[in-house]
């Protein structure tokens, strides 16, 4: 396969970058990747720095966050605005940290339920299955 710039068909484009052509074309609609030009009689080619961008959208998409975030990121990818990118990067922490936090709940209310349950025998009513009709479980955590 010829990887000089400009020179990948879309297929070969997306199988370099390990994505889908509908990946893409997808990209390029929400303004994360640049249509090339279409030569009159011929087909869009794509280059490495192509490849660089999807490959970059994907490892940003894999620490959350959102194809709107990306793309300030990718505004900002010169390396002169490490500050604003430090400031997304703080959001999407947060994010993350607060995510931990209501897992960490969950798992919490899961492993009371569950050892419950395994706690009660015969004929009686699962504490799990009774939760659940009742609503969230009570999180007693907060006073």
């Amino acid at each position: 396969m010829n990887t000089e710039p400009d020179s990948l068909t879309i297929g070969a484009f997306a199988k370099a970058a390990g994505v889908n052509v509908e990946t893409i074309r997808f990209y390029q609609l929400k303004g994360l990747l640049p249509t090339p030009d279409r030569p009159y009689g011929s087909i869009r080619r794509y280059g490495g720095a192509d490849v660089a961008r999807v490959r970059f959208v994907k490892a940003a998409q894999r620490l959350g966050f959102s194809l709107d975030e990306i793309g300030q990121l990718l505004k900002l990818e010169d390396g002169t605005h490490c500050s604003e990118a430090a400031e997304l990067g703080a959001l999407r922490l947060a994010d993350v940290r607060a995510r931990l936090a209501d897992l960490k709940r969950m798992e919490a209310a899961l492993s009371r339920l569950v050892s419950e349950c395994r706690a009660h025998r015969g004929n009686v009513t699962c504490p799990l299955i009774a939760s659940l009709h009742d609503g969230p479980p009570a999180d007693n955590s907060n006073p």
